[in-house]
């Protein structure tokens, strides 16, 4: 069981260890070993400038953390596909370039700030549907017209419930990179890890109509765990 001690001390330190620190997504691995070869390059110079690169460099780990998360037991609720604070809760028209049809829905945007977890995770079990790329600025992320003019990446995400769901991974004003590891078809589960963000910015959920959001402006969410809206029951929306 996680958390017992074994009966080997080194094999202990090292459970204790991987649940203390959590893995990291594989898009922070080129970062990683850059860093470290940095690292030995300016501790053959000083080793002050070698404790400032191995500082950087676990901070840039620390970015690229994927900690373990469970997701509620529960039907017809849209978890939060990130961590972060909840920024705007409004309706709007999903995407134009995701073809739906152009009628405002409830939106909850949760912006990350660069001390936040930066993987994505799918809100709920179902089928990518759609998957659309679009480039555009580099605004602040937290601003309301970021989700227009920013470039972004978005899904749409039919649930095993029957819903349609829609997530938008946005850049913001230092991120410069989305990757989104999902394509059409593909089948998911509730809390899955999609994609990632460097290095901050928002990710927005397009709710179905007659849901009712559980959350407010300001609340911090832990991605793949906070439930942002329960979905209404199939025939009562």
């Amino acid at each position: 069981m996680s958390g017992q001690p074994t009966g080997n001390p080194l094999a202990h330190a090292v459970q204790l260890a991987r649940e203390t620190f959590p893995p990291m997504h594989p898009a922070g691995r080129p970062f990683l070993f850059g860093g470290l070869a940095a690292t030995l390059v300016l501790r053959r110079f000083s080793k002050r400038l070698g404790v400032v690169g191995g500082l950087a460099t676990a901070g840039m780990a620390a970015f690229f953390r994927e900690p373990k998360r469970v997701p509620p037991a529960r039907d017809n609720v849209a978890i939060s596909a990130a961590d972060g604070t909840v920024s705007l809760i409004e309706e709007a028209v999903p995407p134009a370039e995701l073809g739906l049809p152009a009628e405002p829905r409830m939106r909850v945007s949760v912006f990350l700030s660069v001390y936040d977890v930066h993987v994505q995770r799918t809100p709920a079990a179902g089928v990518i549907s759609k998957v659309a790329y679009k480039p555009g600025k580099f605004l602040s992320a937290d601003l309301d017209k970021a989700s227009e003019v920013n470039e972004r990446n978005s899904l749409v995400l039919h649930t095993v419930d029957g819903h349609e769901l829609v997530v938008v991974q946005i850049a913001g004003l230092v991120a410069r990179r989305i990757r989104c590891d999902v394509r059409e078809g593909d089948k998911v589960s509730a809390g899955d890890t999609y994609g990632i963000i460097r290095f901050g910015s928002r990710v927005d959920t397009y709710l179905p109509p007659g849901s009712r959001v559980v959350v407010a402006k300001g609340q911090r969410t832990v991605g793949g765990e906070t439930v942002l809206a329960e979905l209404p029951v199939q025939g009562e929306s």
